[in-house]
């Protein structure tokens, strides 16, 4: 064990190895065993460990300015990163970036951010946001509220304010128990039932992730179901926000998730990949109106953290996509992405594999007592740590999960690797994922 007297650690039953150096799409711990980083951390690291144009831009603005207030000076940091996103963003009605350190903190924002809009636009009364069952926003109190994920949300539940849910685009697992060849979208029209039940006059917004993530592992929707909530979207007046923390930045094939669907979102919450893992970063784009309403109307956002628009964080985040940019990385994510799910076909031969699904360099592992039936493991058996576990013991770096079938039951694992992978190392992360997957089986 190589663990910190004083640090309180996140699983306090767990040991930890001490990470040392990390290059590229490899870690290493201080006894020199490496890992290949096949989950980007937790989705993070999207440009690969120790770049050298990173540490640079980082240095330079520390010494000129480490820090300054966003209350009191803007930097340029802050000016060439919102630049940038503007460039990256699905429409160009998407111009305005409010930068912050986190996904939770973002996903807050963005929540109060549309419920000043409403105030402001002179419809107090909404102020609802309804969310998706199988999803997660966050950790933050209202965060936690909006996410799907019964086992995270159950400890805290007397402290949320109401959040309206609705069933998951979860075609493996469809609670309507269509199939995508006759599907009419039920899931999809749940949004204008939950909004005709709640007063559509009440809904601020509706959240979602274009491709599912922690929770569920890496869901991708059917054709046609993010064009039906944007329809229903626009039909009661409700403000679409795309959960792009995960998914954003690249990590889909695309700049955003989103933009698979040819969708435009009112907001886009982003973070993780927005820095590479190398500065807590987090931003939300908003559209023109919205930033327009509050700009000619009480001209200040009720809202600010302190390390909001860092000078420091912001310089990171726009070399990081300066480098994405140099390094056409958006699009090796595509074609690097088509492949791991190609090579990934190769577990299907595994008996408690029972979908492998995904969309980019972001892809998931569904594991299953039976495959006829799909039917799940009892959740005390931890399929999901154990899988992650072998892995992690050969040098494979993976991101487990459980709950995607009611918030309990369900077991997956998400890979997520650097862009700046390549074939070979693909499969020799499949390779190990194959034999941690048999493991696991045959102790069954």
């Amino acid at each position: 064990m190589e663990a910190c007297e004083h640090v309180f650690y996140r699983n306090l039953k767990k040991t930890y190895p001490m990470a040392d150096r990390a290059e590229g799409i490899h870690i290493w711990d201080t006894k020199g065993k490496r890992y290949i980083d096949g989950s980007g951390g937790a989705c993070v690291v999207s440009i690969g460990h120790g770049v050298p144009e990173i540490l640079e831009a980082m240095q330079a603005q520390f010494e000129r300015v480490p820090f300054v207030h966003s209350s009191q000076f803007t930097n340029p940091g802050a000016c060439e990163l919102g630049d940038l996103l503007y460039q990256m963003a699905p429409h160009e009605s998407l111009s305005r970036t409010y930068f912050l350190s986190g996904g939770s903190e973002a996903v807050e924002s963005a929540v109060k951010l549309v419920r000043q809009y409403w105030r402001e636009a002179g419809q107090p009364d909404k102020y609802k946001v309804i969310s998706r069952w199988s999803s997660f926003h966050g950790n933050t109190t209202g965060a936690l509220a909006l996410g799907g994920h019964t086992a995270r949300r159950r400890h805290y539940m007397p402290i949320f304010q109401h959040t309206p849910h609705i069933e998951p685009a979860y075609c493996y697992r469809c609670s309507f128990k269509e199939i995508p060849e006759t599907c009419d979208l039920q899931c999809a029209d749940e949004l204008e039932r939950c909004l005709k039940h709640e007063g559509p006059e009440s809904v601020a917004a509706f959240i979602a992730e274009p491709v599912v993530g922690a929770t569920a592992g890496a869901v991708v929707p059917r054709d046609g179901y993010w064009q039906r909530i944007r329809q229903i979207c626009d039909q009661y007046d409700v403000k679409l926000i795309a959960d792009e923390v995960m998914t954003g930045v690249g990590r889909c094939g695309r700049n955003f998730g989103i933009e698979t669907w040819g969708i435009i979102p009112d907001l886009i919450v982003m973070a993780k990949g927005l820095s590479s893992g190398y500065t807590p970063l987090g931003a939300v784009m908003v559209q023109d109106e919205i930033h327009a309403m509050i700009k000619n109307g009480s001209g200040a956002f009720v809202h600010g953290h302190t390390y909001g628009q860092n000078p420091l964080s912001t310089a990171i985040g726009a070399a990081v996509l300066r480098y994405i940019q140099k390094k056409a990385l958006v699009e090796r994510s595509r074609t690097m992405g088509i492949y791991l799910l190609q090579k990934l076909q190769d577990l299907d031969t595994l008996d408690i594999v029972g979908d492998i699904r995904g969309l980019g360099l972001f892809a998931g592992i569904e594991f299953v007592r039976e495959k006829s039936n799909r039917a799940w493991f009892d959740s005390d058996l931890k399929i999901n740590l154990q899988v992650a576990n072998q892995a992690f013991d050969r040098g494979l770096i993976t991101y487990p999960g459980n709950g995607g079938v009611d918030g309990i039951h369900g077991d997956h694992i998400l890979l997520a690797p650097p862009f700046t992978i390549d074939e070979a190392q693909i499969d020799e992360m499949v390779d190990i994922l194959h034999s941690a997957i048999r493991t696991v089986q045959n102790q069954l």
